[in-house]
């Protein structure tokens, strides 16, 4: 992938592969202002300040970069597209609190900047991080997974601007819902259900009562991941009464930021719903069935064309 110069125009967007390590919203608890950190290191190691050469400015998106991006360039048209598909399939207002995402030309600027800004946070391709001013800020670099990272990144600064709050699994599950492009949102992560497929047949079971009691980063591993995402992509897809129970929670953290447990209102919806996961998740596993043949991975390369 060639490195983006603050003139050069941005690469096409490349193929959204998985990503190797999560990403996830950290809780305020402990963060720092950002340019307060930065001061405080600068006396002590090269200090890279965060881009500011371009911005760019769309609906609720803000990106200031170091290097030109186009208004028209497919990775903004698509974020546009993202903030209506998440506004319409959760049936929440379009919001106008502002997201910025702090878009760096290079790994090496990326990872030195957030030493600096943000000591003890475990490397990762991008961040959405809530400051104790309530900038909703997205730090990313221009990496060979540029769409999947923003789409997933972009979806939590959405839903922080629309609801008082988001349990940790739920932000997470959401996130990785969205992050998978198409024409519609729910296309399947078939990497997701084929190893939830295998957890299945090895005698895991899902547990949503343990997913809620999470409230770390830490605390979550990949296979919360995949449960999260399996749990939304469940509620949304599986039957209309699945669907409302889960819109009418996402409402009511619009002004409640405690509103108790998802699981124990689904289950009193529908009280074999955890049987029901089961089969649904199997289904997922069905070549075709959810993914049809012409939306595909190939169909991503298009964007940058």
């Amino acid at each position: 992938m060639p490195v983006c110069t603050q003139r050069a125009e941005a690469p096409p967007i490349a193929d959204a592969e998985r990503r190797l390590t999560r990403r996830a919203w950290l809780a305020l608890a402990g963060c720092l202002p950002v340019l307060g950190i930065g001061c405080a290191t600068a006396r002590r190691q090269t200090y890279v300040a965060l881009p500011i050469k371009h911005t760019i400015r769309s609906e609720q998106l803000q990106i200031v970069s170091d290097f030109r991006l186009g208004k028209e360039h497919p990775l903004i048209t698509d974020l546009k597209t993202l903030r209506h598909q998440v506004s319409e399939r959760l049936e929440l207002p379009l919001g106008t609190k502002p997201v910025t995402v702090y878009l760096f030309s290079n790994e090496t600027e990326y990872s030195q900047y957030l030493q600096a800004a943000f000591p003890g946070y475990p490397p990762r391709r991008a961040y959405f991080i809530q400051t104790p001013g309530k900038e909703l800020a997205v730090y990313t670099w221009w990496g060979d997974r540029i769409q999947e990272d923003l789409r997933h990144e972009y979806t939590h600064g959405l839903l922080h601007a629309a609801l008082e709050d988001v349990p940790l699994w739920l932000d997470e599950g959401l996130a990785e819902y969205f992050e998978v492009a198409g024409a519609t949102p729910g296309r399947v992560n078939m990497e997701h259900a084929q190893q939830l497929v295998t957890a299945v047949q090895n005698g895991w079971r899902p547990d949503m009562d343990r997913l809620e009691s999470l409230e770390k980063v830490n605390h979550m591993h990949r296979e919360d991941y995949r449960e999260a995402w399996a749990w939304v992509h469940y509620m949304l897809h599986s039957s209309p009464e699945t669907r409302q129970v889960l819109l009418n929670y996402l409402h009511e953290l619009r002004t409640n930021p405690k509103p108790g447990s998802l699981h124990s209102r689904l289950v009193a919806e529908l009280p074999d719903a955890d049987q029901r996961w089961l089969n649904y998740v199997a289904s997922m596993n069905t070549p075709g069935l959810w993914n049809p043949g012409q939306i595909h991975r190939a169909a991503m390369h298009s964007l940058g064309k």
